[in-house]
């Protein structure tokens, strides 16, 4: 009898199959969405750049014309998770430096997609993000090295900058008026205790239509949208003016509940109107008394802050009223005027007031508008009127000098200045590329590709100028590998200059910033394997 054959033992050392084909999908998909937002904006980049055109879909039609990276992603209508993360990612940008938030999206756009390249090569995902966290780093120290120190008392170095920021905005041809113009606002706003501190929130933007962005001005004072109340005849100029910024209404009191009170008796009638004129009368005596002749009022949402009767009387007492100030202005127009909100007409003190020379209704475009000027013991905040000859125009000023502000704010907290143009993202490039050299196994090749990436931006400025971006990246490669590391894209000239002699700077925190989130973004996005919906 034939002896049995006995099966082979299976071996422990098989290979078992795992299907990855989900998980490279969703990071696919997501990296595609991430990239195609990134690609809706590269046109934007720089000087030369586009500009896009947003016009809402509801029935209001709003329409907004900008090249503001942050901006255009706020308003884009995204549905891809991903693609969202790339348009919080400019948010963070603009919170962070204020600048540089249309560069932070292309340039996470340009490493996604070495990214994927390198997926596709057989890279594992985890490697790609680990390299990322180290090229961050190093890019960071490579800026250092090539930053140039600067102080709040160099005015000329400070204006350069804000002139970069704003030479690609809409409004560029008043970069000559609007970089002083800022530059002069905030340092008007720094307190010397905090020397390395600004707040925007004290510098205030009023618009008003009418004119050019050539009558934009710096206010030395306060000024109000909005007309003085002379309904009943009273006063729109005020010299030696005590200010009171009020709280409380003047008109007569409500009952706590909603009610109806119905009175049939005419006599009656007559007694509550005459109480109601008393009281008023009382209140606008208070007032009188204590000396005051200007009165800020702020909006009021449980009844009406004044009536047209207690308008009467403090006509007739010849107190000059601004009414409805918003309830989130009454911060700047008290630590402006240097007094303190008054929140009852029992605590109406004189201690509490703001002084001020002159306080006058002027005559501004097609509109009126109060200016509070010469105010004695004003405190650190800077008001800037901007005029334009229609909203788009006016909005899209209020923007750019968001910006230029915003880039004194950086050169404020971090006193460096670093080269534009393509320079700095070039020098990366070649200096991470030569370290790559140094580096061993999967890192170093990963490191080798995100270095390449970084050539998109001088790429990208060369492309939206006109230009020939290979043979003008080849060249700004060759002169870098010679040492001369300030070495950009000129757009204006059309060719590569020394662009610190160009007078195009920005600020070291843009760039560091810029390179950190972007980085930071695309690791999260290449760590996502599989999208999970809730319900």
């Amino acid at each position: 009898m034939a002896a049995a054959v006995a099966a082979p033992a299976p071996s422990r050392k098989t290979e078992t199959y795992t299907d990855t084909k989900r998980r490279d999908d969703v990071r696919g998909a997501n990296i595609a969405a991430a990239r195609a937002v990134a690609d809706a904006v590269r046109t934007s980049l720089g000087p030369r750049g586009m500009d896009k055109m947003i016009a809402s879909g509801d029935q209001a039609q709003e329409v907004i014309i900008t090249n503001d990276g942050a901006t255009i992603l706020s308003r884009m209508a995204l549905l891809q998770p991903a693609a969202r993360m790339l348009a919080e990612l400019s948010r963070s940008q603009d919170a962070a430096a204020g600048d540089g938030t249309t560069t932070v999206v292309v340039l996470a756009g340009s490493l996604l997609r070495r990214a994927q390249s390198l997926l596709s090569a057989g890279a594992h995902p985890t490697a790609a993000a680990d390299a990322l966290h180290r090229l961050a780093t190093r890019a960071v120290e490579i800026l250092h090295a090539m930053a140039i120190p600067i102080e709040l008392s160099d005015r000329e170095s400070l204006v350069k900058s804000a002139s970069t920021a704003l030479n690609s905005k809409v409004v560029s041809q008043y970069s000559t008026l609007l970089s002083p113009l800022a530059v002069d606002a905030a340092l008007s706003v720094v307190d010397p205790a905090h020397p390395d501190l600004l707040d925007l929130r004290d510098i205030r933007i009023v618009k008003k239509l009418g004119g050019t962005v050539d009558d934009t001005e710096l206010i030395p004072g306060l000024i109000f949208d909005k007309k003085a109340s002379h309904a009943a005849g009273g006063p729109t100029r005020m010299e030696n003016a005590k200010i009171a910024v009020i709280q409380f209404q003047i008109s007569p009191p409500k009952t706590d509940i909603e009610q109806s009170v119905i009175v049939s008796d005419y006599a009656q009638m007559d007694r509550i109107l005459r109480e109601e004129r008393n009281y008023i009368l009382g209140m606008v005596k208070k007032i009188k008394a204590a000396g005051c002749n200007v009165l800020l009022i702020q909006k009021s949402i449980l009844r009406d802050a004044v009536t047209d009767l207690s308008l009467h009387y403090l006509a007739k007492a010849k107190i000059l009223v601004v009414k409805d100030v918003e309830r989130d202005e009454m911060e700047f127009i008290t630590k402006t005027l240097n007094c303190l909100p008054i929140a009852n007409i029992e605590h109406f003190r004189t201690d509490k007031f703001g002084y001020a020379d002159v306080v006058e209704e002027v005559s501004v475009g097609e509109g009126k508008v109060v200016k509070i000027t010469g105010i004695k013991d004003m405190g650190r905040t800077a008001t800037v009127l901007v005029r334009g000859s229609n909203q788009l125009v006016i909005d899209e000023a209020e923007r750019s000098l968001h910006d230029a502000l915003c880039v004194i704010r950086c050169l404020v907290s971090k006193r460096f200045l670093i080269a534009g143009g393509g320079a700095p993202e070039i020098e990366m490039s070649m200096q991470l590329a030569a370290w790559a050299k140094e580096l061993r196994g999967m890192e170093s090749y990963c490191i080798k590709e995100f270095a390449e990436a970084l050539e998109v931006i001088p790429y990208t400025l060369a492309e939206n100028a006109g230009l020939n971006p290979i043979s003008i990246v080849t060249e700004l490669r060759n002169r870098h590998a010679r040492g001369e590391k300030n070495t950009g894209i000129n757009v204006r000239k059309g060719q590569i200059t020394n662009i610190l002699e160009e007078n195009v700077v920005q600020p070291l925190l843009v760039s560091t910033s810029a390179i950190t989130l972007a980085c930071e973004c695309v690791r999260m996005i290449l760590k996502i394997d599989d999208i999970v919906t809730v319900r």
